[in-house]
């Protein structure tokens, strides 16, 4: 019996091991924490950078690889809004800028936007920045895990949007826009 909130992790974990019971909890860190006894739950999967970030890091037993499961479009990135007529502000703000950061996150966010997907659905997509090159894997599955469509393509970092949006169409032939619906359609 594992605990999550997220059908992505939810789904990835299912397909890794279709014995898992898997739980749904909300709440803050500590109130699902709590729910490993209260649920009689033999796991939690919750954000690493949430529980170092407060303090919980003695309590992470192990941190799953993208391998496993793939992270959700954007996580870890943070985004900063300033006002615009505020050189000050900007410039100081432009300091914190990750150019690499940013890349992944375009490709990224361009692969959920040509899946039409949101954060109710099991959809990943995770890039990396190596030199020139960005590397970009996603996923499409079902709830179940099931069924399970997962691939990868590298390109110029130039082109990182328009790889999003390659690799998305590339699951959407293979396969995700059924899932997908079905997946809207269950949760109706």
């Amino acid at each position: 019996r594992i605990g999550t909130s997220s059908l992505r992790r939810s789904s990835q974990l299912k397909r890794l091991r279709p014995d898992f019971q898997i739980v749904s909890i909300r709440g803050n860190v500590q109130s699902r924490m709590k729910k490993m006894e209260t649920e009689n739950l033999q796991a939690v999967v919750l954000a690493a950078a949430g529980m170092i970030r407060l303090g919980y890091e003695k309590n992470i037993t192990q941190v799953l690889p993208p391998a496993v499961s793939l992270p959700s479009v954007g996580q870890g990135a943070l985004a900063i809004e300033t006002r615009t007529n505020d050189p000050a502000v900007q410039t100081v703000v432009q300091n914190l800028h990750h150019e690499p950061t940013a890349l992944c996150v375009r490709a990224e966010r361009a692969f959920l936007r040509r899946l039409e997907g949101g954060c109710q659905v099991p959809i990943a997509g995770h890039a990396v920045v190596e030199g020139e090159t960005l590397l970009l894997e996603g996923l499409v599955c079902d709830l179940e895990g099931k069924r399970y469509i997962r691939e990868t393509i590298s390109g110029s970092v130039a082109n990182g949007e328009e790889l999003g949006i390659r690799l998305a169409d590339r699951l959407l032939d293979s396969g995700a826009k059924e899932i997908l619906d079905e997946v809207y359609n269950a949760g109706r």
